[in-house]
């Protein structure tokens, strides 16, 4: 197979590269290219297996060259995130509706033109496609039938994309599967623009030995999962067929609901009193105002049926950040090992 990952420089980009390089296969098939596009190169890691190309710049100026070529399947993670949409209209328009747009008219071009298959799509969409409206309250958990009536920019142009999506995939110009992000947590690195950052932040700083900053208020909630658990739900929807994916409609993907106090409770039941001391509660109203209008929990009955299910504790998805990062010279230097 040949596959194309947009956004795969990024985490979660560089982390699904690696695990479909690890098993080699996808969907019964050998992987014998993994092309990897992204504003920036991937890890050195991934640059030096040979069955990996990597291309970097925009990926609106790659397109072109994409409407000459063919792909066995493609992930679409690339993505301008929730507040830099919020900040920059035009930079979220362009990151993530145009961008998709064109990669779904260069797959199109490859069946209306060329006489290819219908390539495999999958492509990360969001929570945030859920939002508060007068006529349509967020119900407590909200579900794969939940009206997606996004409240932010960035929630809008991925449902956008969903629909975008549907419609290729009705017209017999891709086989295209959206899958909705829960929040991913704990990520590495440093902070991005994303308004949901500090739900990495608040565990990943204190595990680093650094004073983390919560915007938000201890009682405020959300579904989160780890980096595998959603990883592992990608190549299922890649893998499963039309009819076990259910229709052209996106699914959730699976997350536990909880509040910021239960995810401190819970650093601290694996690293102690003294790690979550170091979080500090100082409210940002533009931050909370975003997260505000975003699900306090989900759930996931079409993915549960494709075998996909959460981890069974927040402690759990901690013990996978430290596990990952037993190695790293710094990320874990604020953790007592005694």
């Amino acid at each position: 197979m040949k596959l194309l990952i947009t956004g795969a420089a990024g985490f979660l980009g560089a982390r699904l590269a690696r695990t479909l390089l690890a098993r080699g296969t996808l969907a019964g098939q050998p992987i014998r290219q993994l092309v990897l596009t992204d504003l920036f190169e991937p890890p050195a890691d991934l640059r030096a297996d040979p069955r990996v190309e990597a291309r970097t710049g925009p990926l609106l100026a790659q397109v072109a060259a994409l409407r000459e070529e063919s792909f066995d399947g493609v992930f679409h993670l690339a993505s301008a995130v929730s507040g830099e949409c919020e900040l920059d209209f035009d930079l979220g328009m362009a990151s993530n509706l145009d961008s998709t747009r064109a990669l779904l008219d260069a797959l199109r071009h490859r069946v209306t033109q060329h006489g290819d298959a219908p390539t495999r799509l999958v492509f990360a969409s969001s929570v945030a496609v859920f939002g508060p409206d007068e006529d349509h309250p967020l119900p407590a958990l909200v579900t794969d039938a939940t009206l997606p009536t996004p409240q932010t920019s960035y929630g809008i142009q991925k449902h956008i994309c969903e629909h975008l999506i549907a419609d290729y995939t009705r017209k017999g110009f891709l086989d295209g599967r959206a899958a909705r992000l829960m929040t991913v947590t704990v990520r590495p690195g440093r902070p991005n623009g994303a308004a949901s950052s500090f739900f990495s932040g608040i565990v990943r700083e204190p595990l680093a030995g650094q004073e983390a900053v919560c915007p938000v208020d201890p009682d405020v909630s959300h579904p989160l999962t780890s980096p595998r658990t959603t990883v592992e739900g990608l190549i299922r929807v890649f893998e499963c067929s039309r009819a076990e994916f259910g229709g052209r409609t996106a699914l959730n993907l699976p997350a536990l609901n909880l509040t910021v106090a239960q995810m401190l409770d819970a650093l601290e039941a694996v690293a102690g009193p003294t790690v979550r001391a170091r979080v500090r509660f100082e409210r940002d109203e533009r931050i909370a105002g975003i997260v505000a209008r975003w699900p306090a929990g989900a759930t996931a009955e079409r993915a549960a049926r494709l075998g996909l299910h959460p981890e069974t504790s927040f402690d759990d998805i901690i013990r996978q950040y430290i596990a990952d990062h037993t190695d790293h010279p710094t990320a874990l230097q604020g953790l007592d090992r005694a």
